[in-house]
């Protein structure tokens, strides 16, 4: 059976960003053989390309044969802004020295991909030219020993490119890649300090630059407010119109209504915030209702709003919270399910299956909302300012991760927490904030256990768009510590792996 033509490739969720696809051999063969080989590579490339679940360009390289093009092509995907990734397949046999010059310098995530053209041996014609032409099935060993020697941080995935499971693992490495990106990127004013006397939203910025590549700055409050008070009363007031189109607003807030100027103060926040943001170039941000300056109100509606498109978010100054949320938004752009800043409140201990209720105290992203959400006014005990004006929804049932991202001094590490969220037992008419309730895996108790025993924050992140396979090859590509409770994990055996890593990294910070 040969290679079947790729369909039309779809438009891509990261049109702007690109996977290299990179092909060894070498001259031996001559050039009947590589054109053949260029030919095929060209052919694989465009079936990856082709499907859906990749979510940006697959571009494809010309055929390397020997160490100098090999470096420079390196080199060449080290400075490209659109490249987050190189695809790498040995279709022949390409002796591996040539590939420690481009190895040894590229700075792009590597998969190793170890394919071959034809999915079916030909067993009644196939000749000593058959096999000298699909010799990947040992050109992949070598190369994959060099980058073992070299210490490559890679991910292999092993199959033909027609192959959903092949297509799903490079899927969810190329969204990682993206993430990646995002982040090496990623500018996030903070507006205010965190909270005072609060350990887990501390954190070293230097290294965390270093090692994620996001740059976090702090800006007075007072410099927002005098841009939100320069927002015209006419923009002002076609936003809020805006508002009463998408969401189901509150008698009080509708134009004529008791409240409608706070709505109206609701629309020149998001107004200002925004501009804020873009003439500034940050795509996350934090607010902390103990530092709000001349604000009347401590944003909700307008921070939902800008999580909804893309923005990070963290409250309480939560910067870290707030840049895995941005990167964890990139990972899921346009796949099903939402991505929103979180934190656990409250449980059901029983009757019936133990949960978890989660909340905070305005800011859940819409993009989870499981249906309309409602636009309402509602008292805050904390912060000294007007009442603020928040959207309300419970979240959308399905499987999803609850992430946290902590600093523990020596190392960063990332926890996530398989989870399924449900339908409330009841209608929670009297809580007036967006939330979500959820089953942890394996179960609260275990669950609730094996995140204390982690260290893991309070905020969190909650996705049904990113997957755990996706949030694994963004730690390898960035070496960080990634621990996960499942549906397998009991406490006992997650405190031994949390000493096992503890000797690992601090092992592999003295070397």
């Amino acid at each position: 059976m040969t290679t079947p033509t790729p369909a039309p490739a779809p438009a891509p969720a990261h049109p702007d960003r690109e996977i290299w696809f990179l092909t060894g051999s070498q001259g031996l063969y001559g050039d009947d053989t590589l054109r053949q080989v260029a030919d095929q590579s060209r052919q694989i490339a465009e079936i990856l390309g082709s499907t859906p679940e990749i979510p940006m360009r697959i571009v494809w390289k010309p055929v390397l044969t020997e160490a100098e093009s090999i470096r420079r092509l390196c080199q060449e995907a080290n400075a490209s802004d659109a490249c987050v990734g190189v695809i790498v397949w040995m279709h022949t046999f390409s002796p591996a020295k040539m590939w420690i010059a481009g190895l040894s310098v590229l700075d792009r995530p590597v998969l190793h991909l170890h394919t071959q053209y034809n999915l079916s041996l030909p067993w009644s014609s196939i000749d000593m030219d058959f096999m000298n032409l699909n010799q990947a099935a040992h050109g992949d060993r070598e190369f994959a020993h060099i980058e073992a020697r070299l210490g490559v941080e890679r991910k292999i995935v092993a199959g033909h490119a027609t192959d959903p499971r092949v297509v799903r693992r490079i899927a969810a490495w190329s969204r990682a890649a993206a993430g990646r990106s995002a982040a090496r990127s990623l500018r996030l004013a903070r507006f205010g300090d965190n909270m005072r006397d609060v350990a887990v939203t501390e954190g070293d910025k230097v290294e965390a630059q270093m090692r994620f590549g996001f740059s976090v700055n702090t800006y007075a409050v007072n410099d927002l407010v005098a841009i939100v008070d320069a927002v015209t009363d006419k923009e002002t007031a076609e936003l809020a119109a805006t508002y009463a189109q998408l969401y189901e607003l509150a008698p009080v807030l509708r134009p004529g209504g008791d409240r409608h100027d706070s709505l109206l103060y609701a629309a020149r926040l998001e107004l200002g915030m925004r501009a804020f943001l873009t003439d500034g170039g940050f795509t996350a941000f934090t607010t902390n209702f103990e530092d709000l300056g001349g604000l009347r109100q401590l944003p909700g509606l307008a921070v939902q709003r800008l999580m909804a498109d893309g923005y990070g978010f963290g409250g309480e100054g939560d910067w870290k919270t707030s840049a895995l949320l941005r990167t964890m938004k990139v990972m899921g752009l346009g796949r099903p399910g939402g991505t929103t800043f979180m934190e656990d409140y409250t449980y059901h201990l029983g009757p019936g299956t133990p949960r978890i209720l989660g909340a905070h105290m305005l800011e859940v992203c819409p993009s989870v909302a499981a249906g309309r959400p409602r636009c309402e006014i509602h008292p805050l005990s904390i912060g000294g300012r007007e009442d603020p004006v928040r959207l309300i929804f419970d979240a959308t049932p399905g499987p999803a991760l609850v992430v946290g991202l902590a600093d523990l001094g020596d190392r960063f590490r990332l926890t996530a927490n398989a989870v399924d969220v449900i339908t409330p037992s009841e209608p929670l008419r009297s809580l007036p904030v967006a939330r979500a309730v959820w089953k942890p895996r394996p179960s609260l108790a275990e669950s609730a256990e094996s995140w204390l025993l982690s260290g893991a924050p309070h905020h969190t992140v909650l996705s049904a768009a990113v997957d755990i396979e996706t949030l694994t090859d963004y730690a390898s590509m960035t070496g960080v510590e990634l621990l996960t409770i499942d549906e397998n994990t009991t406490a006992g055996q997650l405190a031994k792996e949390i000493r096992w890593n503890a000797a690992y990294h601090r092992l592999a910070q003295a070397l």
